[in-house]
C-alpha cells in the first residue's frame, strides 16, 4: 500500500535543510512512499526560496518528495516589536488553517495516497493538534541531541513539579548540579542553555517540551553510538525516541558557492591537517569589538593557519541573521590582514560543510550547534567549543565533559548573538590561543576519538548500521509496513 507523510519544518535554515535530508532518505529507502513538506516562509530571509528552487531546479531530485509553499504573512513585529520567541510562535501559529487547507488538498487528489502521520518540527509542535483533526499520528523532528532532548523534558518535568526556575537572578551562579538521565555526569547550572535563562525564551521552550512529551514519537538527528548513555536513559520511558542520525547536507558534493571558490583554492596548498576554522554558524556573532580583536590576537600570535567565518551583527533590535561586512578592516585590528596574509583567510558566510571535509582542516573553533557537531564528527575534525546561545552551552558541556570529544575554550560563554541572555565578558586571546593549540595537537586523544567516531557515523546509516535499523523501526510503527 502507497502511504504519502506531511513534513511541518520550522522557518530557518539549519531546521529545513536536516527535514529535507531525512524526507531523502526516507524515500529512498521506501519506494511506497511520498512525502510533501508544507514550508512556512520567514517574512524577512529569502534563503528558503533560493535554497527550494536549487533542489528542484535539478534533474536529479525525487519525484515523490514534494513542497509547498505555504501563504505568505504579514511580518509580525512591523505592527510592535516582538521577542524572537514571541515571533517564531505566532508565525507558526498563524498557518495552522493554511496546513489544514493544504493537507485536505493534498488528500483530496486523484489517487492521492493515504495519510499516514505529519513530521513535525521540534519549534511546530502546534501542529500536533491539525495532525489530531486528520486522526493521524504526529512525531516530532528533533534538531539537537537526544542528551538535550531528554534534559529539556526532565527540567520541564522539575519546574512542573519541584518549581525549579531556571529564570531566577542568579541561577547559573548558584553552584548547583543537576541530576538528568540523559547525562552520565550532573549538569552544573552554570552550563544550562541560554533558551532556559530568559523569561521568554523559557516560557516558548517549555510549553513546546510539554507537547512532545504528547507526540507518537521523536526522530533524532543523532546515531546511537555517539549517544549511547542518552539514547538509553529513554528506554524505560514512555516516550519512543529514533535516533536515525546523523543527517547531514552533502555539502562535500555540492558547487562551492562564487565567492567561496578562493578559500578553497587556498586550502588546497596547505598541508593535511594543519588549517584552523573559526566559525559561529548562521546565527553567530560578535557584538564587542573588542572579542573580535582577541580572536585576531591570538590567531596571529599562535601562528597557526586559519579560514575564519566574521559576520557582522545584524542590526539592533533586528530578528534579522548577521550579514557580511563590506570592510573587514573596520573590526579587525590595524595592519592584521596584511600580517597574515600568508597563514590566513578571513572571510564572511562560510560554506562550512565543504570547508570542513576538506583534508587540510584540522581543527574547528565552533558555537557547538548540533548540525555544527555533526558534521565535526562526521569528518573527523575535533571542536574547540565556543558556544554563544540556545543550548549550545549544553552541546559544549556534553562534547568536552561527557564524551570527551573536544577541548574546551569555554562552556558557558554567553555572547550578544543569536538568543542572548547575558553577556560574560570577553575571552582573552590568551585563553583562545591556548584551546586553538590544545585543538591543533596532532597526537591527542581527543583527535583519535573523533576520528573513530567519524567511522562509526558513517556505518550507522549503512544497512546493517544503528540508524538503518531504527529508521526501519520508524517505517514500522508509523507506516505499518516493513
Amino acid at each position: 500500500m502507497k502511504s504519502q507523510l506531511v513534513f511541518v519544518p520550522c522557518p530557518g535554515m539549519g531546521h529545513l535543510v536536516s527535514l529535507v535530508e531525512f524526507a531523502k532518505l526516507l524515500i529512498t529507502h521506501y519506494q511506497r512512499l511520498s512525502i510533501t513538506l508544507l514550508v512556512i516562509k520567514p517574512p524577512f530571509d529569502d534563503a528558503v526560496d533560493a535554497y527550494i528552487h536549487s533542489l528542484t531546479s535539478s534533474g536529479s531530485f525525487p519525484t515523490r518528495l514534494r513542497f509547498t509553499l505555504l501563504p505568505p504573512h504579514p511580518n509580525p513585529t512591523r505592527s510592535h516589536p516582538l521577542h524572537l520567541s514571541s515571533f517564531l510562535d505566532s508565525l507558526i501559529e498563524s498557518q495552522k488553517l493554511d496546513v489544514r487547507d493544504a493537507v485536505s488538498k493534498l488528500i483530496s487528489a486523484p489517487d492521492s495516497p493515504r495519510l499516514a502521520g505529519f513530521v513535525v518540527d521540534m519549534f511546530c509542535t502546534t501542529m500536533i493538534d491539525v495532525a489530531a483533526e486528520f486522526r493521524v499520528p504526529a512525531i516530532v523532528f528533533f534538531t539537537s541531541s537526544a542528551a538535550f532532548l531528554g534534559f529539556s523534558l526532565h527540567v520541564h518535568t522539575l519546574r512542573e513539579r519541584e518549581k525549579v526556575d531556571t529564570t531566577a537572578l542568579n541561577f547559573t551562579e548558584s553552584g548547583t548540579a543537576f541530576a538528568i538521565p540523559s547525562f552520565d555526569s550532573h549538569v552544573p547550572a552554570n552550563v544550562f542553555p541560554s533558551v532556559m535563562l530568559d523569561k521568554e525564551w523559557a516560557k516558548f521552550f517549555f510549553s513546546h517540551a510539554c507537547r512532545i512529551k504528547k507526540a507518537k514519537g521523536v526522530i533524532v538527528n543523532t546515531f546511537e553510538e555517539l549517544e549511547s548513555h542518552a539514547v538509553q536513559s529513554f528506554s524505560n520511558s514512555d516516550l519512543t525516541v529514533y535516533p536515525v542520525g546523523p543527517i547531514l547536507s552533502a555539502g562535500e558534493n555540492r558547487t562551492v558557492p562564487q565567492g567561496s571558490d578562493h578559500v578553497m583554492k587556498w586550502l588546497d596548498d596547505q598541508p593535511t591537517s594543519s588549517v584552523l576554522f573559526l566559525c559561529f554558524g548562521s546565527r553567530g556573532y560578535f557584538d564587542e569589538d573588542n572579542q573580535v580583536k582577541e580572536i585576531a590576537r591570538a590567531l596571529e600570535t599562535s601562528r597557526v593557519h586559519f579560514v575564519w567565518s566574521l559576520r557582522k551583527p545584524p542590526p539592533k533590535g533586528s530578528v534579522e541573521a548577521p550579514g557580511d561586512y563590506s570592510d573587514l578592516e573596520e573590526v579587525l585590528p590595524e595592519g592584521f590582514l596584511k600580517r597574515t596574509a600568508e597563514i590566513g583567510r578571513v572571510i564572511g558566510w562560510a560554506p562550512q560543510a565543504q570547508i570542513l571535509a576538506h583534508r587540510a582542516v584540522g581543527g574547528f573553533v565552533s558555537h557547538c550547534g548540533w548540525n555544527s557537531i555533526l558534521e565535526s564528527v562526521h569528518y573527523g575534525v575535533p571542536i574547540a567549543t565556543w558556544p554563544l546561545y540556545a543550548e549550545q552551552q549544553t552541546n559544549a558541556f556534553q562534547l568536552v565533559r561527557e564524551l570527551k570529544m573536544s577541548v574546551e575554550i569555554s562552556l558557558d560563554y554567553r555572547g550578544k548573538g543569536g538568543n542572548n541572555v547575558s553577556k560574560s565578558g570577553v575571552i582573552s586571546a590568551e585563553r583562545i590561543e591556548e584551546g586553538i593549540k590544545e585543538v591543533m595537537e596532532k597526537e591527542r586523544e581527543v583527535r583519535k576519538k573523533v576520528k573513530e567516531m567519524s567511522e562509526m557515523s558513517k556505518k550507522a546509516l549503512m544497512e546493517g548500521g544503528s540508524s538503518f535499523s531504527y529508521l526501519g523501526r520508524f517505517v514500522r510503527d508509523i507506516l505499518n509496513y516493513d
